[in-house]
């Protein structure tokens, strides 16, 4: 008799975060766990990679879901993101999501700039305009990379959605700098923009109360499998990063990617000390109540 597979959501995000969720999907990790996995693109993530991507000035005037909003909603039910946005989105949760375990993806943001911009160092973007996308990782790291070389009212940072629109912006003018992560990063270095500062930080992994720890611990495992294939060679997956890239904008290749950015682990639990610096941080910032307390965030689902 076959063995009947437990059904569970998943939001696909940017190729760089998603990539575990694609290795386990396409070599069969999920099945392996029991797990019949079914990856979402959410229709409110494909309407904001077409937009034009309008600037906006303040960040409570932008709701902290953002597409993944489709957690509440039922459209999956287990997504990855920014350690400070899933913190902040869990805070705001109306149906008990739950913070359970950092992701596999180490990310990696830079604030670029055009080739001909008299900006190179981080200090010359004091009171100059960052696009990000507000309560994701581009908005908080933003405020990290630059906090250390100047007054925080003089981090000025402005909401222009997904990436490409971002990157976009940056071309036409419509803004000084912006923050990407891969491919955007190496695709701004092939084309001589500029790359004024850049760091690295955790996402972590979502999931609403339908998840119980057998299935989320499938999930894990599957996970842990993916790294050790994408760290054994990383190669024949880079097509899903190229593949964001328009081919009208450039022709971006494999061969483009700086591979020593793409930094896969296995997930981790989120231990209360990581979870009380972040948010003093973001609160020190306004982006977080001083209620929202591990206990009422985070819920370790894992099987042992």
């Amino acid at each position: 008799m076959a063995i009947q597979l437990k059904t569970t959501r998943v939001e696909l995000n940017n190729a760089v975060f998603s990539l575990p969720d694609i290795v386990a999907k396409a070599e069969g990790y999920f099945e392996q766990e029991g797990l019949d996995v079914e990856l979402v693109l959410p229709e409110k993530r494909r309407q904001m990679i077409a937009a034009a991507g309008e600037p906006i000035k303040e960040h409570a005037a932008i709701q902290s879901f953002l597409w993944h909003e489709g957690i509440e909603k039922g459209e999956f039910s287990v997504y990855h993101a920014c350690e400070w946005g899933q913190m902040r989105r869990t805070q705001d949760t109306g149906t008990g999501v739950k913070v359970i375990t950092k992701r596999a993806a180490v990310s990696t943001q830079a604030i670029v700039v055009r080739k001909d911009s008299r900006y190179n160092v981080p200090q010359d973007l004091a009171n100059v305009e960052v696009a990000v996308n507000f309560h994701a990782g581009s908005h908080y790291i933003t405020l990290g990379m630059l906090a250390g070389f100047m007054r925080k009212d003089e981090v000025k940072t402005v909401h222009i959605g997904v990436p490409n629109q971002r990157f976009r912006a940056v071309l036409e003018g419509r803004v000084e700098a912006a923050a990407v992560m891969e491919p955007w990063i190496s695709l701004a270095e092939q084309m001589g923009l500029k790359v004024i500062t850049e760091a690295f930080y955790n996402g972590l992994e979502v999931a609403d109360t339908s998840v119980d720890a057998e299935v989320f611990t499938g999930l894990h495992r599957a996970h842990i499998k993916a790294v050790d294939k994408i760290n054994e060679d990383i190669r024949p997956w880079l097509h899903h990063l190229v593949n964001e890239v328009p081919k009208e904008l450039f022709d971006f290749k494999a061969s483009h990617l700086h591979l020593p950015r793409l930094r896969y682990n296995y997930p981790e639990p989120y231990a209360p000390e990581e979870f009380k610096r972040t948010q003093e941080w973001m609160m020190d910032w306004g982006l977080i109540k001083q209620d929202s307390t591990w206990d009422k965030l985070v819920d370790v689902r894992i099987a042992v």
